[in-house]
């Protein structure tokens, strides 16, 4: 198995452990907010490898920028936890986000 998937965890990078016939779903920043942060979007970036093959598929999804409102469910809100983030397009996550990275740890692509 080839390393190829890392996440940036408590400050620094971490390769995650290759799990044979398995698949590792990234939920992204959309399952955070629906889920109020009970499921974490994480910072991550690929690995590149000259001598060994790998194989990735990376299948993005999204839903009609302008027309779809995120924000936590009903069932992950409650008075003892209240939404963590406030209501918005998926077009001003979209900008936010941009926003953030200036902030942000850079990804890179690394070759091994």
């Amino acid at each position: 198995m080839v390393p190829n998937l890392q996440l940036f965890y408590q400050g620094k990078w971490d390769t995650a452990k290759c799990v044979p016939d398995s698949i590792i779903m990234h939920v992204g920043d959309t399952i955070e907010i629906l889920s109020n942060d009970k499921y974490k979007s994480v910072l991550h970036r690929g690995l590149v490898n000259k001598e060994r093959v790998r194989i990735s598929w990376a299948v993005f999804c999204k839903p009609p920028e302008e027309k779809t409102i995120l924000k936590p469910l009903i069932e992950t809100v409650f008075e003892i936890e209240p939404p963590l983030f406030p209501p918005r397009t998926f077009q001003q996550h979209v900008q936010h986000k941009i926003n953030l990275r200036e902030d942000e740890p850079g990804c890179s692509l690394l070759i091994t």
